[in-house]
């Protein structure tokens, strides 16, 4: 069993990083490119379940993609509550050496409560037999990564993820293991 994991393609928001988290953007022309590349790059391939985060993001990824997914909500991103739409110079402007990670965001989620969300989808993804397809975002996947090796969800802050990149998660042995991380699709 592998796990494919797809960060939706390029926004206005993460071109220009800004904290993306529940404000519902749209694809821009180059991440509409990018959704369009995933899929020749998973043309042919099965998958026994195609899951995706309800905000258009990463569903117009899927869909763009040639995939019908169904919804998820625990795998929408990060609630980012007031940071949502600023960057990290200008929350650092209240709090110098602020990141996510270690502070988490006003009136937003708690690493913590990301990680209980990651840890229910791969509780959902254990048992399926065959390979599963995510449509997800940046900081979902990388919390579902480490949780997925067992690690804390702030170790998560360790594995970059650029948009409309495929990455997989599964097995070595018994091992969950990272097969392949943030590959970009030609196209």
């Amino acid at each position: 069993m592998e796990v494919v994991l797809v960060r939706h393609g390029q926004t206005e928001w993460s071109r220009t990083g800004r904290h993306t988290g529940r404000t519902d953007l749209p694809l821009t022309a180059e991440g509409e490119r990018q959704a369009r590349a995933v899929g020749e790059a998973l043309r042919g391939r099965e998958f026994a379940l195609v899951v995706s985060s309800p905000l258009q993001r990463a569903l117009q990824t899927a869909k763009l993609a040639g995939f019908e997914p169904a919804l998820r909500d625990d795998l929408a991103e990060w609630d980012y509550g007031e940071y949502d739409g600023l960057t990290t110079p200008e929350i650092r402007e209240q709090i110098p050496d602020w990141t996510v990670w270690r502070y988490g965001s006003v009136g937003g989620e708690s690493v913590e409560q990301l990680a209980a969300r990651a840890d229910r989808v791969i509780e959902e993804l254990l048992p399926v037999e065959g390979d599963v397809l995510v449509f997800s975002h940046g900081h979902f996947l990388r919390v579902l990564t480490a949780r997925w090796l067992g690690l804390a969800a702030a170790d998560g802050r360790l594995f970059a993820l650029d948009s409309g990149t495929l990455s997989t998660l599964g097995y070595e042995r018994d091992q969950r293991v990272i097969r392949s991380w943030n590959v970009p699709v030609p196209g």
